[in-house]
């Protein structure tokens, strides 16, 4: 199983040389990816966490750690697909994977803010019937040539050319997020994986996993190349129990989240990236800069690969 890191992104930690010095740390270190996510607004009186408050521009971000490493992959979870026409982001994720590489994993969503969808003119009604067409969209404009226009019910490709095309052949690897049922369906008939948001049930990953897998298997594709991507939310030195008795995954001392990861791997996980943005002493705004990242140079290295 890989083992990522989120990248400082989110709150007091997220400057451009703390995104510089922990992207090279984490490839030092032996972590196999970097991550960043998206959130264009806090609405106004909204109890949102603190992770939310103050957040980069994710693929701006992942550009900027592509000019710093050279081996760490690149992954975004999530871009909301609603928000952003295909074109532009099949432009802008082109270009981070010829920026790093070929180092790009492009995790997309269908979003669930209102006030983030009125904010971009997004159609939220229709969100997750965009989401395949999305997905083809992308595809080909990656193949560099659209030989004639296509025209599906949401959008439209005309004729022509977009390049450069992605190093990765046919494009960046594309990952879904999404828990409902019929969002795990799409994974396994559309992606090449699945990623989890802060919100998951990890109790219930295998349960997840299994939907997913069977959509693969429904559409005759293979559910063992397909990636399982687990944003861990980690809690060290928290406890390692809720108040209703019940275990908190990756929670308490290094050995305890160790364990956790080890669990998720066994029950069908295939890549957790430790993600501290959401610790409120590092992805807050409001903690002083340089003892969020004191606390975040601890915890990479603790639980370093």
């Amino acid at each position: 199983m890989d083992i990522g890191f989120g990248a400082p992104v989110s709150g007091a930690w997220a400057t451009p040389e703390n995104l510089a010095a922990f992207a090279t740390a984490a490839e030092a270190a032996g972590y196999h990816s970097l991550w960043s996510f998206q959130r264009l607004l806090v609405p106004a009186g909204s109890s949102m966490d603190p992770v939310y408050r103050s957040v980069l521009d994710p693929m701006a971000a992942l550009a900027f750690a592509a000019a710093v490493t050279s081996r760490i992959r690149l992954g975004v979870a999530v871009v909301n697909l609603p928000f952003v026409s295909p074109g532009y982001l099949a432009k802008q994720a082109a270009s981070v994977d010829v920026l790093s590489g070929g180092r790009h994993d492009l995790g997309l969503g269908i979003g669930w803010l209102p006030e983030e969808f009125a904010l971009t003119g997004g159609d939220m009604p229709h969100r997750g019937a965009r989401a395949t067409e999305y997905v083809h969209t992308l595809r080909a404009l990656w193949a560099g040539t659209v030989p004639s226009t296509v025209a599906g019910d949401f959008y439209e490709v005309p004729a022509g050319t977009q390049l450069p095309r992605p190093v990765q052949p046919g494009g960046p690897p594309v990952l879904l997020g999404g828990l409902a049922r019929p969002a795990l369906q799409r994974v396994g008939r559309l992606a090449d994986g699945w990623v989890t948001s802060s919100r998951t049930d990890l109790s219930k990953i295998s349960t997840l996993i299994a939907v997913v897998r069977e959509s693969a298997e429904a559409a005759g594709r293979d559910p063992g190349v397909l990636r399982y991507v687990v944003r861990g939310v980690v809690r060290a030195g928290q406890p390692a129990t809720g108040t209703d008795g019940q275990r908190i995954p990756l929670s308490g001392d290094y050995d305890q989240i160790r364990a956790d990861t080890q669990w998720l791997g066994d029950n069908g996980v295939t890549e957790v990236f430790y993600d501290l943005n959401w610790d409120p002493l590092i992805g807050s705004p409001d903690v002083a800069a340089e003892s969020a990242a004191e606390r975040a140079r601890e915890i990479l290295h603790a639980l370093a690969p």
